[in-house]
């Protein structure tokens, strides 16, 4: 008698944003979600709302192998992995403290690297298995004053195109998904990285200061009209995971299909001075 997989689903970074939505769209969908954050207490409502929840830090070996070992033993693997916890580390790059360098690639890059390494092992026990990256329209072209951030989500790019081709042997599919502008406080938080830069006399100081400015608008200006909910890419991440062939990638929003084609079409030096229209 053949055993059905798992497709139990472990999301990371739920407290806010994409990741939170996500856990909220599959588990009204009737998926098994496994919402986590840092904080646990941050999930207190979804909680009561039926979504199971667990501590998980990207940044902390032990806390992943708890998480990862708890689904497991409840449902025999992780059978979707949605790697969601992330953040924008923004500023001049010259001027980007190597502590803030490390945790930015920390998080985004290393946590979602031994989570996968994790979960493989059971998806390939039950030869299914969905991994979800959650990369952005900056892993394929880069803004200034991102540097940081941009490589993080050019080397998710590249960790899963080598991956997917590697575990599909095995019927796991990798997959990532290109965010353009979403309504989260993803802003908040990039503004944030740079305030400590801000005032200070610095050969950096009014281009950090017009960053701020443009982040700020992205979000909340008259380009925020442009924005998406968190919960259009819970609907395209669901659109992956239910497809027996997914797509490689799944860019989001209008924003993000424009500015990719943009980029892959237009030379560098071409590219460079459109983005001088915006950095003057």
């Amino acid at each position: 008698m053949t055993t059905a997989p798992s497709k139990a689903v472990l999301i990371t970074g739920c407290s806010t944003g994409i990741g939170r939505a996500t856990a909220e769209y599959l588990a009204g969908r009737g998926w098994t979600v496994y919402a986590t954050a840092r904080n646990v207490d941050a999930l207190r409502d979804l909680a009561a709302r039926g979504i199971k929840t667990l501590p998980l830090d990207v940044c902390d070996e032990a806390s992943m192998r708890a998480a990862v070992a708890a689904v497991e033993q409840a449902e025999g693997a992780v059978g979707v992995l949605v790697n969601n916890a992330g953040y924008g580390q923004e500023g001049a790059f010259e001027e980007v403290p190597m502590e803030q360098v490390r945790r930015q690639f920390e998080t985004n890059v290393f946590g979602l690297i031994r989570l996968s390494q994790m979960v493989l092992p059971g998806m390939r026990r039950q030869h299914w298995g969905k991994i979800i990256n959650m990369s952005s329209m900056g892993g394929k072209l880069t803004l200034p004053g991102g540097s940081m951030y941009h490589a993080t989500k050019h080397a998710v790019e590249a960790l899963s195109d080598a991956l997917r081709f590697e575990v599909r042997d095995f019927g796991i599919d990798v997959v990532v998904i290109q965010p353009g502008p979403i309504k989260t406080r993803f802003g908040d938080t990039a503004v944030a990285s740079i305030e400590g830069m801000l005032g200070r006399e610095s050969p950096y100081a009014q281009f950090n200061t017009r960053l701020a400015r443009m982040i700020k608008e992205a979000y909340e200006g008259p380009m925020g009209r442009f924005a998406a909910e968190p919960e259009a890419v819970a609907r395209v991440v669901e659109r992956a995971i239910t497809s027996d062939r997914p797509r490689a990638r799944y860019p989001v929003t209008f924003a993000a299909r424009l500015l990719m084609r943009l980029r892959k079409w237009l030379p560098d030096r071409g590219f460079d001075a459109f983005l001088r229209t915006q950095f003057r």
